[in-house]
């Protein structure tokens, strides 16, 4: 299944709360005439207004550019970092090439920054979401991850309280784990992604996962990872895809139910449980092991029923009786074979698929005709005089001979196209002559 269109729910505020606390957090203290008592930071008179004047701008528009004057004028600021966040914040409310232009600086002069990171994270998935070009896509997704991993391995710094620190880790980690879950899709690392959401949607609290937003489409975004699995998890897949259906507001859940209706009917063999499964999903994150979906009759399962319940296996639809041919077990397959082979047959309107002058092969049913491949050969008896094209329709006799179960290939033998029966010539009309 190709990205879902529901992505536009990353919009809500993704970033908000590592916004609010860089501005909690960014706040420096100079003191009384520019100098912080126990050796505080000093500033003369000159810089401590100019960076006063910066960080008192009142939009993120006029303290960008003022920030921004502020360190070209002091280059070397004892507070360059905490001013970079500023401006790195500022920025991120209206140009996020600006942004990440801010968060690289940042970096240069605190490697470790976390907010620097998380914006980096964040803003160069959004780049990668919006490119159109496959390559620059995934070497934006590609940056924001490694940005991401760098920044789940950040330890506290020094002078930041633990409250602080956590509060701002929390906010930040599923910021992380979803660059690297959209990262690992984009190069089809399924089990990757898969693993990087589930810790993302385990770093909050279960409620905050009921709200439209990033989590939720994090949600459905696993699910799609369960379906992009080798194989595919068609249980898990239908579980996260229902869950985010079940709260998304529309549009959105309406173009979640489909993935999550699909792999349940794949798995399960039908529609029927379905809203148990949508039920229980809204009461759990993740599918408790109490709760079972039963699997969807096996082929050869169905064979011997279809067996078991005719009495007389001759009187099957052709359709059928491949399907038995082609799945049953071999004991199945002998008792539908015995009742057809040796028999002359006659197939009115088969597809051709190829001819030669030795044999003719067929499309007979309909799932054959539809997928446009030969489920029977007929070997000729004699070369055709005019060969039908590919396509045609013909009517077709011949003796059931042998098969082959997979692919499935009937063979006919005594094969001839029946000749299709001369038009009538219209009858003479025949007036009355009145005198």
């Amino acid at each position: 299944m190709k990205k879902v269109v529901v992505a536009s729910l990353l919009a809500v505020a993704s970033v908000a709360p590592v916004a609010r606390m860089a501005v909690a957090q960014t706040q420096v203290n100079l003191g009384s005439n520019a100098q912080a008592a126990g050796g505080g930071i000093q500033m003369s008179p000159a810089e401590y207004k100019a960076y006063n004047d910066a960080i008192s701008q009142t939009t993120p528009q006029t303290k960008a550019p003022a920030l921004e004057a502020y360190l070209t004028a002091y280059p070397q600021s004892a507070v360059k970092a905490a001013t970079l966040e500023q401006l790195m914040l500022a920025y991120s409310a209206f140009d996020p090439v600006k942004t990440l232009d801010a968060a690289d600086r940042l970096l240069q002069v605190d490697p470790n920054n976390l907010r620097a990171l998380t914006f980096e994270a964040y803003f160069r998935q959004q780049a990668g979401d919006q490119a159109t070009d496959a390559a620059a896509k995934q070497a934006a997704y590609d940056k924001a991850a490694e940005y991401a991993q760098k920044g789940l391995t950040v330890t506290k710094p020094q002078e930041m309280s633990d409250a602080d620190f956590n509060a701002l880790k929390t906010a930040a980690t599923p910021v992380f784990y979803r660059a690297i879950a959209t990262a690992a899709l984009g190069k089809k690392d399924a089990a990757t992604a898969v693993d990087a959401l589930k810790k993302s949607l385990a770093s909050v609290p279960e409620a905050d996962t009921t709200k439209p937003g990033p989590l939720l489409q994090d949600t459905y975004t696993l699910g799609s990872a369960y379906y992009q699995s080798t194989p595919p998890d068609l249980i898990n897949c239908a579980w996260y895809a229902a869950r985010a259906a079940a709260f998304a507001p529309e549009p959105y859940k309406s173009q979640m139910l489909p993935l999550a209706k699909y792999c349940y009917k794949k798995y399960h063999g039908a529609d029927d449980g379905f809203d148990a499964l949508l039920a229980a999903a809204q009461q759990n994150l993740n599918r408790p092991d109490s709760f079972t979906i039963k699997p969807a009759p096996q082929p050869a399962d169905i064979v011997a029923q279809v067996i078991a319940s005719t009495p007389d296996l001759a009187t099957l639809a052709i359709s059928d009786k491949e399907f038995i041919l082609a799945n049953g077990k071999p004991e199945d397959a002998a008792k539908v074979w015995d009742t057809i082979k040796g028999k002359s047959v006659q197939f009115p309107g088969t597809t051709v698929i190829s001819v030669s002058d030795t044999e003719l092969k067929v499309a007979v049913s309909d799932d054959a005709v539809q997928s446009k491949t030969a489920d029977f050969t007929f070997q000729l008896t004699q070369p055709l005089k005019t060969p039908p094209a590919v396509g045609d329709k013909v009517d077709v006799t011949g003796t059931y001979a042998s098969f082959t179960p997979n692919p499935l290939m009937i063979t006919m033998s005594d094969g001839a196209i029946v000749p299709k029966a001369p038009a009538k010539k219209p009858t003479p009309a025949h007036h009355t002559t009145h005198r």
